[in-house]
C-alpha cells in the first residue's frame, strides 16, 4: 500500500505497559501492553507506523525504544510460530519531532471535538491504566 497514511503511537502507556513509572529516557523495564506487539504487525500493514514519546529527543532514548521493541517481539514471536517473519523495528519509524500523522494514539489525550472542556474538570483525567486506582 503505497504512501501508507501516519499512525503515531505514543510509547508508554500505549505500546509499554509503564507500570513501574518513569525511570529515565533510556530506561525502560516493562512488558509491552496486552495486544501491542499483535497490534502493531497488523498496522504495519495500513499505516507508515511511527512511534514517538517524550523519550524521542532524549540521549538513548530511541535506542531504548528500539531495543525493547526487538526484546518483546522475539518472545511474542516465540508464542506465534506461523506469523510471517518480520522485523517491526525496520518496518517502523521513532522520528525525534511529532509527525505530521493522520491519527494519534495516545494514553493522555483527549479527541478535540470543537467543545473546549473545563480547565478545572481536566485535572481529574486519568489514564485508561490509572482509572480506579
Amino acid at each position: 500500500m503505497p504512501n501508507k497514511p501516519i499512525l503515531c503511537l505514543d510509547f508508554d502507556g500505549v505500546l509499554h505497559s509503564y507500570t513501574s513509572g518513569w525511570k529515565g529516557a533510556d530506561v525502560i523495564p516493562n512488558p509491552p501492553v496486552d495486544g501491542a506487539i499483535a497490534f502493531l504487525y497488523d498496522a504495519i500493514k495500513y499505516f507508515d507506523v511511527q512511534i514517538f514519546s517524550s523519550r524521542s529527543n532524549q540521549d538513548g532514548g530511541i535506542e531504548a525504544m528500539e531495543t525493547w521493541l526487538y526484546k518483546w517481539e522475539a518472545v511474542w514471536r516465540e508464542e506465534q510460530p506461523a506469523v510471517p517473519r518480520t522485523c517491526l523495528a525496520l518496518c517502523i519509524k521513532f522520528p525525534k519531532e511529532k509527525p505530521p500523522a493522520f491519527l494519534s494514539i495516545d494514553d493522555r489525550a483527549l479527541t478535540f471535538e470543537g467543545v473546549f472542556h473545563n480547565p478545572k474538570d481536566l485535572l481529574t483525567f486519568r489514564p485508561w491504566n490509572r482509572r480506579g486506582v
